[in-house]
C-alpha cells in the first residue's frame, strides 16, 4: 500500500478552515481580506468507543470515507518495526466473509477506488465511492475491523511484497539518508525507526504477532471512522452504528503510553556513504509540535525560512549561489509527539555538501541577527492561505486533515491554526529560530556519493560509455 510521510506537503497547511475576514498585519484592512471556508462537522461518539467524525457537502454525489486507528511506528515493540505496516498490507488479504482480493474486486465493480497507508502515529485505510453506495464501504470496513484471515501462505507472500518495497523506495540512497539522520537525531523514541521496518525485524515477524498486533489494536475504542462528501448526518451516523456499534471493545486494548525524547545536548553528526548521484545535506533540529506555544512561531519560521521557491534558503542556495538543485525546510505540526524542525539541500552537480550545509547555517543565523520584515512575514502568510483554500477543495484533504488532528489529540485544534499563526509576530519567529535552531540542538547529515558513482559521472560527462 501506499506510503505517506510526515511533511509538509501534506500538513503545512492543517487546519486551514477557519480563513477567517481579518486583515494582516500592518494591511490595510479595507483593501484586504481572507476567504473563508465552511466548517461543520459533527462528532459522534458510540457506546463500544469509536469515534466518527462527519462533514457533508454535497457540491458532488461522491463521498469519502477514511477508517483511521490509532497505531503507527510508534507503537511497535523493540524488534518488531515494521508490524504496523506490515498488517496494514495484511488487511486486504481477506476475512471470513470475503476471500482474498475480495475487497478490492467489490470496491472496483462498484465504481469506487480505495488504498491505506502508515504513518508513526496511525494507520488509515480510505475510499472514495459514489455516495449511494456509503453502506458498501462502512460495512467492509467494518467487517474487516474483526474478522480479518491471517493464513500463512498469505502472510509469507506479503513479507515478500513488503520486503520488495522496502528496496524500491527505501533502500535508494536518499531513502537511507533520512532514514539514518532519524535514527542518530532520536536515542529512544520509537520515531527513530522506518515506518516500514528494519530489514531484520521484518523477517523476525510471525503470525502469532500480528495476531497479537491485530486484536490490541484494531478495536473500536482505538478507531476514527472520517466521513466526507455527499451524505445526510443521521443515516451515516445510524449506517456507523449499524456495523461499527456492533463490535466489541478488545479485552487486550491499552491506551497509548506517554513517550519522550531524552533532550540533546550536544551536536550529532552521521554521514551516509552510498552508491548515490550526487550529495546531500540536512540540518535536524529537535522541536515541539501543537502542543506548544511555540508550534505557531515554528510555522511561520519554517515557511520563511524554506517554504518555497520564495524562501530565503531556496534563494539563496538554488538561485543566487546555485548550491543545490533543491532546498527547504520541512515541520511536522501535527503529531503525537514532538519531531524534528529539518533544514535541507540536495547539492548540485559540482558543488560541496560542506558549502551547502555553511549556507544554510548562515541563513539560519542572517535571521536571529537581522530579524524578519513585516513585508516577509506577511508574504509568508498570505502564501500558506492561498495553498490552504486550493486544496479544501478535496474531499480526500479534509479527511486526511481530521483524522491526523484526531489522532494527534483533537480534531479542534485545526480550528485554531490560522488564528494562531496570525497572532505570531516577526520577533516571535526570531525567537524560536534562536531557542530551537541551535548548535547544540542539531543533528547532521551528508550523503557522501561512493567513488563508483563518481568514477560513472565522469566518465558519462566525458562521453565514455
Amino acid at each position: 500500500m501506499r506510503k505517506t510521510r510526515n511533511l509538509r506537503a501534506i500538513l503545512s497547511a492543517a487546519g486551514l478552515f477557519l480563513l477567517l475576514a481579518m486583515p494582516h498585519p500592518g494591511a490595510d484592512a479595507r483593501t484586504e481580506t481572507v476567504l473563508r471556508v465552511p466548517w461543520n462537522v459533527t462528532e459522534h461518539k458510540m457506546k463500544n468507543g469509536m469515534r466518527a467524525l462527519l462533514l457533508p457537502d454535497n457540491s458532488a454525489p461522491m463521498v469519502v470515507m477514511k477508517v483511521w486507528y490509532a497505531v503507527g511506528s510508534r507503537d511497535e515493540q523493540p524488534g518488531l518495526t515494521g508490524i504496523a505496516h506490515y498488517l496494514e498490507h495484511m488487511m486486504f488479504r481477506g476475512t471470513k466473509k470475503y476471500g482474498p482480493r475480495r475487497f478490492s474486486e467489490i470496491i472496483k465493480k462498484n465504481g469506487g477506488s480505495h488504498n491505506a497507508f502508515t504513518g508513526f502515529d496511525y494507520t488509515a485505510y480510505y475510499e472514495r465511492i459514489a455516495s449511494d453506495r456509503l453502506e458498501l464501504i462502512i460495512e467492509l470496513e467494518a467487517d474487516r475491523m474483526v474478522n480479518l484471515l491471517l493464513q500463512k501462505a498469505a502472510f509469507d507472500a506479503e513479507k515478500n511484497v513488503v520486503h520488495e518495497e522496502r528496496r524500491t523506495r527505501y533502500d535508494r540512497p536518499v531513502g537511507k539518508f533520512w532514514e539514518q539522520l532519524r535514527a542518530v537525531a532520536y536515542t529512544n523514541h520509537p520515531y527513530r525507526n522506518p515506518i516500514i521496518g528494519w530489514p531484520e525485524d521484518i523477517d523476525a515477524i510471525t503470525i502469532k504477532d500480528m495476531e497479537a498486533f491485530y486484536k490490541r489494536y484494531y478495536s473500536p475504542e482505538n478507531a476514527v471512522a472520517v466521513l466526507v462528501g455527499d451524505f445526510k448526518v443521521d443515516e451515516a451516523i445510524a449506517l456507523l452504528e449499524k456495523h461499527f456499534g456492533k463490535i466489541p471493545e478488545s479485552p487486550t486494548f491499552r491506551k497509548r503510553p506517554r513517550l519522550a525524547e531524552f533532550p540533546q545536548k550536544s551536536e550529532r553528526r552521521v554521514y551516509v556513504r552510498v552508491d548515490a548521484q550526487l550529495p546531500y545535506v540536512a540540518l535536524g533540529y529537535h522541536a515541539p509540535n501543537w502542543k506548544s506555544e511555540d508550534a505557531p512561531a515554528l510555522v511561520m519560521l519554517e515557511a520563511i525560512l524554506g517554504g518555497g521557491e520564495t524562501s530565503r534558503i531556496y534563494q539563496r542556495l538554488v538561485r543566487k549561489d546555485t548550491l543545490a538543485l533543491g532546498a527547504g525546510a520541512d515541520y511536522t505540526y501535527i503529531s503525537v509527539d514532538p519531531m524534528i524542525f529539518y533544514l535541507y539541500a540536495r547539492v548540485a552537480p559540482g558543488k560541496k555538501a560542506a558549502d551547502a550545509e555553511k549556507a544554510l547555517l548562515e541563513e539560519v543565523e542572517k535571521l536571529i541577527a537581522k530579524g524578519v520584515t513585516d513585508e516577509e512575514f506577511r508574504r509568508a502568510l498570505r502564501n500558506i492561505e492561498a495553498k490552504t483554500v486550493f486544496a479544501m477543495d478535496s474531499h480526500y484533504f479534509r479527511a486526511r486533515l481530521l483524522g491526523t488532528a484526531a489522532i494527534a489529540g483533537d480534531w479542534r485544534l485545526l480550528e485554531g491554526y490560522l488564528p494562531a499563526l496570525r497572532k505570531v509576530t516577526p520577533a516571535g519567529v526570531v525567537r524560536v529560530a534562536r531557542k530551537y535552531l541551535s548548535h547544540k540542538n542539531k543533528t547532521t547529515a551528508e550523503l557522501i556519493p561512493t567513488k563508483k558513482s563518481r568514477r560513472a559521472n565522469t566518465a558519462k560527462s566525458r562521453g565514455g560509455r
